[in-house]
């Protein structure tokens, strides 16, 4: 009786291994459920019924989130059969990470979009017509004449403080090197001031460029917008 016993051991042995990897297969199996049923319910589950045909054909319902449908789309029907919504696949946290960028992305042109029309409203409202934008243009450069004249005037100033300068340079030869301190100095001032005036003046005159450029800018986008105005009904440039 016990030879037999020992001779079945081997089998009984192999059986019970079975059993445990069955359990083990079965226990993760449920465990696998579980967490992609609680994956689904992170977001509060849509009242109704909930259909689909899982990937092995099985057309399946519940009145929750369906585990083995998590990969693909399930309909949430209404009791009287209509469909109340569609509700999209889970999603890996790859794809989470790439849809909420998508978002943001969407988010910040929404946002552009809005400060562009913001921008053209206030544009139009300060240009109403060609001409306002054109006097506008007009007073810039005038500003910007203004103040280029009175570094011309200073030049012209320091020309002639400079001929002054040279006939008392006269009497040391016109070498300056030999002219006492004070004059040296006087020499040395007028050379950077002129210097730092037509500094200036070169620094008004990209000026007026950087606002013909805007003011060409502002014009072309402006000429769209008086068109489309004018195109609606509204008043025209």
């Amino acid at each position: 009786m016990s030879a037999r016993i020992s001779a079945y051991e081997p089998q009984r042995r192999a059986a019970r291994g079975w059993c445990r990897l069955s359990a083990l297969g079965l226990g993760a199996g449920m465990l696998w459920a579980l967490a992609t049923t609680a994956d689904a319910q992170q977001q509060p589950p849509i009242n109704g019924i909930y259909t689909c045909t899982d990937a092995n054909g099985r057309k399946l319902r519940s009145d929750r989130p369906i585990a083995a449908c998590l990969d693909r789309e399930q309909t949430v029907l209404n009791p009287s059969g209509t469909v109340r919504a569609r509700v999209g696949p889970s999603l890996s946290a790859q794809q989470r990470a790439e849809l909420e960028e998508r978002k943001k992305e969407e988010a910040l042109e929404r946002a552009r979009e809005a400060e562009d029309k913001r921008r053209d409203r206030a544009m139009l409202a300060r240009y109403p017509t060609r001409e306002a934008h054109d006097k506008e243009r007009g007073e810039a450069h005038a500003r910007i004449d203004a103040v280029v004249l009175e570094a011309e005037k200073r030049i012209v100033a320091l020309h002639d403080e400079r001929k002054k300068i040279d006939r008392e340079l006269e009497f040391y030869q016109g070498d300056p090197a030999k002219a006492p301190p004070a004059l040296r100095r006087q020499i040395d001032y007028v050379t950077q001031s002129l210097q730092a005036q037509r500094r200036f003046i070169q620094v008004q005159e990209n000026e007026r460029q950087r606002v013909d450029a805007r003011f060409n800018d502002e014009l072309q986008r402006l000429t769209e917008l008086w068109q489309a105005q004018q195109r609606a009904g509204g008043s025209a440039p």
